[in-house]
């Protein structure tokens, strides 16, 4: 018999918890260890952000669906990982020892690497429900009295969707409260072009977002950093190709909401062979850490180098299908090796996204997510938001009654419809 923890619940841990359920065998135990006893769905942050969505709506209670499918679970923070002990060291000053373990922790926000920064500084934050909960007090209050907003990313950021996302959410809550001709809107990122996403583009991403963005009034600046946030004041400065940094510039705000760069949590950060010097952890192609096999790693927490040099840092994102497919892959692989098999299964890591625009969005498909790729495509239109709310209304449903299955792949299948996406499953 082994015991498997999984030590994390958001995206990749909860569904890596189901998985791994039904591909090892009956007589060995799975633990899920998180800090957070509720998963939130995180793609639904902006509209929390703007009141078109309450907490309640996307949350799921994860202790009885665990109990449910057979899984222990300790809603517990880790301390401190002893890989060569095999054993995990919680904040309650328990241990919990493991055979394996699957590290699904997502990320550590580095809101203090700017001055100024975050929501105990000067920016909003959609990247947490607290966070996309502040935003909406901060939003109400904006409106009362509008002026200038700034939205976008910092340098080193490797999530970019919901920064345009959001930015053209905003816009549209804006026109609906009539008071969009009152608020000047700039976009703030690392990317060298619009519609890079640290992917070097998808399809037509830049053409389609310059274009919305020329469309909806919203000014930007690219490969631009942020040097210092104060109160309705923030100063950046913008990078030319020759790696020059040009005279600095203050934006002045009334709101505004940046998305940080990402990290490894503490208690994976410093540990030689595991980790990388920004504390994610390092995978073979399995999924597996090349130190210490028995460790395995999902999701954003994965070390995944960027796609080349750019003026300003720019990380790869981990999108919710590349999330699952490195679920999949590591499930399959864990129930090889406690059966005395060697792993074989590698994830496909593509690429579907759906960009909510509030009453609009685009959409793309890359296969896989890291070019050069066998699909390029992207699209924009009305159905993308109409997409996304059944998609949430879909995974959220299946999460709650503990349904094992590729959220993304199917919902993606089912909303969409479009004939591309029939290959992504195969790679």
């Amino acid at each position: 018999m082994a015991h498997f923890v999984v030590l994390g619940a958001g995206l990749g841990g909860a569904i890596m918890a189901y998985e791994l359920r039904e591909a090892v065998r009956k007589e060995d135990t799975v633990t899920v260890v998180t800090k957070d006893a509720k998963y939130h769905f995180v793609p639904s942050n902006p509209w929390i952000a703007v009141g078109w969505r309450k907490r309640e709506d996307i949350t799921v209670d994860l202790a009885p669906v665990m109990k449910k499918k057979g899984v222990g679970f300790i809603p517990v923070a880790a301390e401190r990982l002893h890989p060569d002990e095999n054993r995990l060291q919680l904040a309650d000053g328990q241990s919990v020892s493991y055979d394996y373990l699957v590290i699904a922790t997502g990320p550590e926000l580095a809101f203090d690497e700017i001055e100024g920064f975050g929501p105990e500084g000067h920016t909003q934050s959609i990247c947490h429900i607290d966070h996309a909960e502040q935003a909406r007090e901060a939003f109400d209050a904006f409106c009362k009295k509008p002026g200038p907003i700034v939205v976008g990313a910092a340098q080193g950021a490797s999530c970019f969707g919901p920064a345009y996302e959001f930015a053209f959410i905003l816009n549209t809550a804006l026109r609906r409260a009539k008071i969009r001709d009152q608020v000047k809107m700039t976009f703030v990122t690392p990317e060298p072009y619009v519609g890079h996403l640290g992917l070097d583009g998808v399809g037509d991403t830049k053409g389609l977002l310059e274009s919305e963005m020329r469309e909806n009034d919203i000014k930007w600046m690219t490969s631009t950093r942020i040097k210092k946030v104060e109160a309705g004041k923030m100063t950046v400065e913008e990078v030319g190709e020759d790696g020059q940094a040009k005279p600095e510039k203050e934006l002045p705000f009334a709101y505004a909401m940046m998305l940080p760069a990402f990290r490894g949590i503490k208690a994976l950060i410093g540990i030689e062979g595991l980790s990388n010097p920004r504390g994610f952890t390092i995978v073979d192609k399995y999924q597996r850490n090349p130190k210490y096999q028995n460790i395995f790693a999902v999701g954003v927490c994965v070390a995944i180098p960027p796609m080349g040099p750019t003026a300003v840092p720019c990380g790869v994102p981990k999108t919710g299908f590349m999330i699952e497919s490195m679920v999949t892959a590591t499930a399959q692989n864990l129930g090889q090796i406690v059966r005395g098999q060697e792993p074989s299964n590698v994830g496909t890591w593509n690429a579907v996204c759906l960009a909510d625009f509030g009453n609009g969005g685009i959409a793309f498909v890359a296969q896989p997510q890291i070019p050069p790729r066998n699909v390029n495509w992207s699209a924009s239109g009305k159905w993308v938001h109409l997409a996304k709310i059944g998609f949430e209304k879909y995974f959220i449903r299946k999460l709650r009654k503990g349904k094992s299955e590729p959220y993304y792949e199917k919902a993606a299948m089912h909303m969409l419809g479009i004939d591309k996406l029939k290959a992504v499953k195969k790679g």
